[in-house]
């Protein structure tokens, strides 16, 4: 019996047409479907948005983690189609909104639309079809004949196919002439799936670069700011000669407002403990996001104030790993 999947389809370049201002997504789902040709699934299609995904933002998040919690009892797996240059945010948010999720929920995209000849779109789908009939339960991402844990994948080219690697953890799995061939299959544990969208989109991504005016992270708070992740040097770095940035992180945490620290460094993890720059930074309070990429970063933190945590308990629930995003020691 052939597996019964579904394609939500929410735009982006994948369903993009030319027009007189560039591309635009107008291409339904079933358009995609269409140009695929015959698939050994069961497929039903829903159009759920019709954005590029520069403009899907929280409340897009939020709706689509409700369609698919909405249907995820009547297929055995879900394909999301999405725009690439977001899609590892919704993939990290998803982990975050969908925990415990019962089947497989697949993102995919194209770095060309599906209606050009040479187009990637149709391998990305196809695979992103056959990932939705066969990993365990999870949120992944399935791009250039690789599928990804959803919450370790970062877009790394804006033009090449491989636009796409999963970041500290190995792929899923990759495509050979052996057909999917698995790395590893995330653990499944026998636990009930709840929706839960609450997040506080009030925080900061900040880059860090020699001559950083620390003053510049109060100015946020006062608009508002609830929680910051700093992208810091290596391990974990930050000054503390003349703009002290340590002292500043210190000052943030006794008004109750979290500092994540991660690494500029796309691999391998931030350790505040190694070097005095860092050691000073975690004195102060900096909580260490260790090998998480600043998307998964900056979407567990507002998952975690949405929940209403405070900055200890933020502290505890960066210690834990709740979808795989994090390697613990």
């Amino acid at each position: 019996m052939s597996k019964k999947l579904l394609l939500l389809s929410t735009g982006g370049t994948i369903a993009s047409s030319v027009s007189d201002s560039g591309l635009v997504p107008k291409e339904s789902g079933e358009d995609l479907l269409k140009l695929l040709g015959e698939m050994p699934y069961d497929i039903d299609v829903k159009d759920i948005l019709q954005l590029d995904s520069s403009n899907i933002q929280p409340e897009e998040w939020k709706f689509i983690a409700e369609q698919i919690y909405k249907y995820r009892n009547d297929y055995d797996g879900i394909v999301l189609s999405h725009g690439t240059d977001t899609m590892a945010y919704t993939a990290s948010m998803l982990s975050f909104m969908l925990q415990h999720i019962e089947i497989p929920v697949v993102l995919t995209g194209s770095q060309v639309p599906i209606n050009v000849v040479l187009s990637d779109a149709p391998e990305n789908l196809r695979l992103a079809f056959a990932a939705a009939a066969v990993c365990h339960p999870g949120i992944y991402l399935a791009f250039d004949r690789k599928i990804m844990l959803g919450c370790r994948t970062v877009k790394v080219r804006t033009i090449n196919f491989n636009a796409f690697e999963s970041v500290n953890v190995p792929s899923v799995a990759t495509v050979t002439s052996d057909g999917i061939v698995f790395n590893y299959q995330p653990k499944i544990e026998n636990k009930k799936c709840v929706l839960n969208t609450k997040i506080d989109t009030h925080v900061s991504l900040v880059k860090l670069f020699p001559g950083f005016d620390p003053e510049l992270l109060f100015a946020m708070v006062k608009s508002g700011c609830q929680g910051i992740v700093i992208e810091a040097y290596g391990l974990g770095g930050m000054n503390y000669i003349r703009r002290n940035l340590v002292g500043a992180i210190g000052k943030l945490i006794r008004m109750g407002i979290p500092v994540i620290a991660s690494s500029q460094c796309l691999y391998e993890r931030s350790d505040l403990t190694k070097y005095e720059v860092g050691r000073l930074a975690l004195l102060e309070g900096a909580i260490s996001a260790g090998d998480m990429t600043s998307e998964s970063a900056i979407t567990k933190l507002m998952w975690g104030l949405g929940q209403g945590m405070d900055v200890h308990e933020i502290s505890e629930f960066f210690n834990k790993d709740i979808a795989g995003e994090i390697t613990l020691k």
